[in-house]
């Protein structure tokens, strides 16, 4: 099963990074959050990955091209006379990669509209290059196989930001207390797997994946939600990316399953 990454956005809520590299290219502990993603899927063993890129897509296409450069020690030989390079450690991954310049300002139901070619009439993953997880893969397909329906979203519950007050009709403050992460509400945090099905509900560039594609799935009953209780957390800010970024210095990062 191929998975497909949207990463073609502008990131204008980060814009810090994003106005030298597109979002999934900022970096949590030196490797791209895009990285991060891609090496959650591949401990499930799943490793054909469709990046559907946009904004600044050649920096995407470099860092694939240049895997080595960024990830294994090298020596560059010019003894000779010619540039010779010796990759020694060979540090890569299992991984097919195909990027596809899915356009500037396409919106995502577009984007996975573009890749169908590349993903054919079969079932498929797609998530957000911009969100990283603690999510069992593996339970997640066995649940979207087993109830049948076009699409499956992973929903975790959004945490309030703020202090809980109960209110009185006369304003008067009858309760406080901190927030708790069951006082929010269930959220769409991607990690889909979707059934080429899908590919009908999705017309052209404009197309908002979230809005009427999705309103129409749930009007037909073909929408599921598989609940996941772990870690979430999307990287949205500068402070939501040195949130991951103080997570995996302190060796303590819930998405790194690849290494529990």
């Amino acid at each position: 099963m191929k998975v497909v990454i949207l990463a073609g956005g502008l990131g204008t809520r980060i814009t810090e990074e994003s106005q030298y590299k597109p979002k999934p290219m900022v970096e949590i502990g030196e490797y791209p959050i895009l990285w991060h993603i891609m090496k959650l899927y591949s401990h499930y063993g799943y490793n054909e990955f469709i990046i559907c890129a946009g904004y600044k897509q050649h920096i995407i296409k470099e860092y694939f091209a240049d895997y080595f450069l960024h990830t294994s020690d090298i020596t560059f030989d010019f003894t000779s006379g010619k540039n010779e390079m010796i990759v020694h450690n060979h540090t890569t991954e299992p991984w097919k990669v195909t990027v596809v310049d899915t356009g500037l300002n396409t919106m995502t139901g577009g984007r996975i509209k573009r890749v169908q070619p590349y993903i054919g009439n079969e079932p498929f993953m797609m998530t957000y290059g911009d969100g990283v997880c603690d999510v069992d893969i593996s339970k997640l397909v066995e649940f979207h196989k087993q109830h049948g329906k076009i699409a499956t979203l992973t929903a975790v519950i959004q945490k309030q930001q703020k202090g809980v007050l109960d209110i009185s009709e006369y304003g008067a403050v009858k309760s406080f207390r901190e927030k708790q992460s069951n006082d929010g509400s269930a959220i769409n945090a991607g990690f889909m797997v979707l059934q080429p099905d899908i590919f009908d509900y999705l017309e052209g560039d404009d197309t908002v994946f979230e809005t009427r594609p999705l309103e129409r799935l749930v009007d037909e009953g073909q929408l599921m939600s598989y609940r996941h209780t772990g870690f979430w957390q999307c990287m949205d800010t500068v402070r939501e990316k040195n949130l991951l970024e103080n997570l995996w210095a302190s060796g303590k990062a819930p998405w790194k399953v690849w290494e529990n």
